[in-house]
C-alpha cells in the first residue's frame, strides 16, 4: 500500500470523526434546548363549562401561545384551576383567567359565586314573573314593585326598586341552558346588604315583578332611600354682611374706619 493510499485513509477518518462529533454536538444542543421564549403555557377549556360548575381535569388542558396573545391573569397549569368554580360559562378554546373562576371554600358551589361585599338573596316567582322561563343564571334583571294605594285600595302604583342585579341560581339550580325555557317557581339574585332590605321590605308591601335586561344595558338610576330614612338639614343661609363704622380720634383729626368683611378702610371725617 503506498503513502498516498494510507494518506488519503487517514485523512477520511479525521474528516468522519469530525462530522460525527459535529454532529453529536447539534443533536445534544437540540434535546438540551430550554423550550421557545416566545411561547407560554396557558390553560383553556376541553369542553364547555357552565356557569357555576366546579372545573374538573377532564375540563382543561395545556397549551402553547405566543406570550403577546396571553392575558396577564391567564393560568400556566392546569392544577391550578381543578377544583374552582366557573363564575361565567366557558366554551371549548377558551382561555381560563383568574377574573372568570372563584375559589371553593366549602359549602354550596353557589356561594363561592357571590362577590365578596354582595349577598344572595331568593325571590319566590312564578312563570310570568320569571319572564316567561327565559330566566337564567347569569342574566341581568330589573325588579319591580306593586302596591296597593288609595283609601279603597283598588288602585295600584308600581316602580322600579332594584336594577341590574345579577341572576345567580334559577330554581336552586346554578346551571344555565341558553335556548329552552324552564318554569321556576324561585330566582336568587346577587346585591348589596343596602338592596337587599329595600328588596324584602318590597316583598311584605306587595308584589314583585322581574325584568330581564339587555347584558349590554349597565345604565342605572340612583339607589332609592328606604322609608323613613332621615334627610339633611337644609343649609342656613348666611346673613349679609353689613359695614360697621367705626369712629377714631388722632392728632389730625377725626376718622372713620369701615370694615366690610377683610376689608378695612380709613376715612376722614371733618367734624
Amino acid at each position: 500500500m503506498s503513502a498516498r493510499t494510507l494518506t488519503l485513509i487517514a485523512l477520511s477518518l479525521i474528516l468522519g470523526l469530525g462530522a460525527a462529533w459535529m454532529a453529536n454536538n447539534w443533536l445534544s444542543a437540540r434535546l438540551n434546548a430550554s423550550p421557545d421564549d416566545n411561547l407560554q403555557s396557558v390553560v383553556v377549556a376541553t369542553v364547555e363549562i357552565p356557569f357555576g360548575q366546579m372545573i374538573e381535569a377532564q375540563q382543561v388542558t395545556l397549551v402553547r401561545m405566543p406570550k403577546g396573545t396571553v392575558p396577564d391573569d391567564a393560568f400556566d397549569a392546569t392544577e391550578k384551576v381543578v377544583g374552582k368554580i366557573a363564575t361565567f360559562a366557558m366554551l371549548r378554546g377558551d382561555i381560563l383567567r383568574e377574573a372568570r373562576v372563584a375559589e371553593h371554600l366549602g359549602g354550596s358551589t353557589l356561594a363561592s359565586l357571590i362577590e365578596s361585599d354582595k349577598r344572595a338573596v331568593s325571590v319566590r316567582v312564578d312563570d310570568v314573573v320569571g319572564v316567561g322561563g327565559f330566566l337564567l343564571p347569569g342574566n341581568r334583571v330589573d325588579v319591580l314593585a306593586t302596591k296597593k294605594v288609595g283609601g279603597n285600595g283598588t288602585d295600584a302604583e308600581s316602580k322600579t326598586i332594584l336594577e341590574d342585579l345579577r341572576v345567580l341560581a334559577v330554581d336552586q339550580t346554578a346551571s344555565t341552558d341558553k335556548t329552552q325555557p324552564v318554569v321556576v317557581r324561585a330566582v336568587t339574585l346577587e346585591m348589596s346588604p343596602r338592596q337587599a332590605e329595600i328588596l324584602v321590605k318590597a316583598m311584605t308591601e306587595g308584589r314583585l315583578q322581574l325584568a330581564l335586561r339587555n347584558p349590554l344595558d349597565d345604565q342605572k338610576k340612583p339607589e332609592p332611600k328606604l322609608a323613613g330614612a332621615p334627610k339633611a338639614a337644609a343649609p342656613v343661609p348666611l346673613a349679609p354682611v353689613k359695614p360697621r363704622p367705626i369712629v377714631r380720634r388722632s392728632d389730625d383729626g377725626y376718622g372713620v374706619i369701615i370694615i366690610r368683611g377683610t376689608e378695612v378702610k380709613v376715612a376722614k371725617a371733618q367734624l
